[in-house]
């Protein structure tokens, strides 16, 4: 039986979901706990959500997680769980970017399905070795660039992918941020701390962090692959140690052209996330910030507004929605539409049937050795004095 009011999801039982990281004083965690939590598609029955033992326990006692799934680590977690019969069908990622790849490959390794947090890993090459583990397994690997599960980006996906556009010409991403225009890493925030020390974040800082989003975003909207960068990556922070602001050239395979820019450091902006692309025969443009709107500029006409559920809006966006139009839907339900569409995967899976085409959106595996791929290249072409730098992804 389907869940109600969800009946896209398939899901004919609770999916039992398992936590690396995440625990006291964790931001993303908690989220992708709502995430899970919202289509009533999973129950959290297990974790290693720290590193100190004491806090992971800790942490277990405040989630209602049974003292004997809480984990002193991944790797006991690992074991344990693939040996039980009831043991998780998933497992989420939620740590800093370093440890990624080690608990990815430990839990794949165990036979048990991956939902990682963005990037996927801080080196190209733990990257591929996880493409290759994922396609030998034949295991779920879903990647939580949440902002691919908003409505009215899979409507723009759709409009492109109808022609409604003609053939892409151009592309234009931002996300600008403000939070680091100061040392906050300087000022006990966790947040800050990890994301600007390169043993944990990787060899970018902004990049990493949310110009991956927006290279991401454009990847999965147009879908044309961009086939080289031309990055300059700057450190304002005064002693920061990672990238802060970033400027980028793209060239996409179909010829179009493409200008990235993401920022930390630019006061104004909360979450500045916006994506415009332009056509032979007209543009769409959408922001994070108003994520129920977009806007259509067939060439010669005036410009039209897109909302969430209202005229215009197809079935992709439909899909992704839960609630009446006119209602706030955003940042939560995007984690969430990831997390509903892998459970029908999952699912499926689990079932001996096909899952529903409509939730195959989520990025994939190779989606995240695509980002890590853009983040490489991004810091290569800056160090180089700025230079056209390969986007191709080695072969697997």
């Amino acid at each position: 039986m389907a869940i109600e009011g969800k009946d896209q999801s398939g899901v004919s039982r609770r999916l039992r979901l398992g936590m690396v990281g995440g625990g006291q004083g964790a931001f993303i965690g908690a989220v992708h706990r709502i995430a899970a939590r919202l289509d009533d598609c999973y129950e959290l029955v297990a974790g290693a959500f720290s590193s100190d033992p004491d806090r992971a326990r800790a942490s277990a006692a405040d989630l209602r997680v049974p003292a004997d799934r809480a984990y002193d680590s991944y790797e006991a977690m690992a074991a344990a769980e693939a040996a039980r019969d009831d043991g998780i069908d998933a497992v989420a990622i939620v740590t800093p970017n370093h440890v990624h790849y080690p608990v990815a490959r430990a839990f794949l390794d165990a036979g048990i399905n991956v939902i990682c947090d963005k990037p996927l890993t801080t080196t190209l090459d733990d990257a591929m070795d996880l493409v290759a583990t994922v396609e030998r397994s034949g295991l779920i690997f879903g990647l939580t660039h949440n902002y691919t599960g908003y409505p009215m980006v899979r409507q723009m996906r759709e409009m492109i992918a109808g022609g409604e556009l003609g053939k892409v010409r151009l592309v234009q991403a931002e996300y600008a941020q403000d939070w680091l225009t100061t040392k906050m890493e300087d000022s006990g925030s966790k947040q800050a701390e990890w994301r600007t020390d390169p043993a944990r974040s990787g060899a970018a800082g902004c990049v990493g962090d949310i110009g991956t989003h927006a290279y991401n975003l454009a990847d999965f909207v147009t879908g044309v692959p961009a086939t080289e960068v031309l990055a300059e990556l700057s450190i304002f922070g005064e002693g920061r140690r990672l990238d802060d602001n970033a400027g980028m050239l793209l060239r996409y395979a179909n010829g179009a052209r493409g200008v990235l820019w993401a920022s930390q450091v630019a006061p104004g902006n909360e979450n500045g996330l916006r994506l415009r692309v332009y056509g032979e025969k007209a543009g769409l443009s959408w922001a994070q910030e108003h994520p129920n709107h977009l806007t259509f500029t067939p060439y010669g006409e005036p410009p039209r507004q897109i909302t969430r559920g209202g005229a215009g809006s197809g079935a992709a966006a439909a899909h992704a929605t839960r609630i009446p139009p006119g209602h706030p839907e955003g940042y939560l339900e995007g984690f969430t539409q990831l997390y509903t569409d892998l459970a029908e995967q999952i699912s499926a899976k689990l079932e001996g049937r096909d899952p529903d085409p409509a939730s195959l959106l989520v990025p994939t595996v190779r989606d995240g050795a695509v980002g890590v791929k853009f983040i490489e290249a991004s810091v290569a072409s800056s160090a180089a004095g700025g230079v056209w730098t390969s986007l191709e992804l080695p072969t697997s």
